[in-house]
């Protein structure tokens, strides 16, 4: 039930990418060129996430545990480090550049365009990368 239910999540959020046209890098990247072809319409898909998420939170909280789960699993890390700035920075260049950011490339894919695979082997890579080269001294390489 558990991967039902996932699946119909990433299907809901693949059609809703699909549908806001986010999958085309050109709606993104004109969305980031405020002094040529600006197109505000990222904005407005993003408020309506915040807002979806806003509400769904407050209703989710409400809960002892999950539908599918023993408890919920929140993450207990707080800290703004250096690493978590250095991604997100990196996160966001690449999505300036590219136009694609990972979760609307996924769907994307279905699209059959090159970049896309392009995009995501590079983020693969980038991934793998950051795993097998431990930059946090002090701890242990992931296996």
């Amino acid at each position: 039930m558990r991967l039902l239910f996932a699946l119909l999540t990433g299907l809901v959020f693949g059609i809703g990418i699909a549908l806001s046209g986010m999958m085309d890098p050109a709606k993104v990247l004109n969305f980031f060129d405020v002094a040529g072809t600006w197109d505000p319409s990222l904005a407005f898909v993003m408020g309506g996430a915040l807002l979806v998420t806003f509400f769904g939170y407050r209703m989710v909280w409400k809960r002892t545990k999950p539908l599918f789960a023993e408890s919920f699993d929140i993450p207990s890390a707080t800290l703004i480090d250096k690493d978590l700035v250095v991604g997100s920075a990196l996160f966001g260049v690449g999505w300036g550049v590219a136009g694609f950011c990972p979760g609307a490339a996924i769907p994307a894919l279905g699209t059959g365009r090159w970049e896309v695979l392009l995009f995501l082997v590079a983020v693969g890579i980038g991934i793998f990368l950051r795993r097998a080269i431990n930059l946090t001294p002090g701890t242990q390489k992931p296996a």
